[in-house]
């Protein structure tokens, strides 16, 4: 029997993308491990999945964060 249950954080106002659920959430329903977020409004935590992808190929072209040796020659 747990003594202290753990309330997720978060805020009213806040939206969130529950990656467990697949879900839009405001403020705190879920434990942030399966959580994206926050957002500002709803429409932006739905979309939460197209910001991660859209970010990640950034990313990946992003020549600061390549893993090939610098050409020194």
């Amino acid at each position: 029997m747990a003594l202290l249950k753990r309330r997720p954080d978060g805020k009213p106002g806040e939206w969130f993308y529950c990656l467990k659920h697949g879900t839009v959430e405001e403020g705190p329903q879920c434990p942030a491990k399966n959580r994206l977020g926050p957002y500002a409004t709803p429409a932006e935590a739905e979309r939460a999945l197209e910001t991660v992808q859209e970010r990640n190929a950034e990313w990946d072209h992003d020549p600061r964060w390549s893993d090939e040796p610098e050409d020194r020659s």
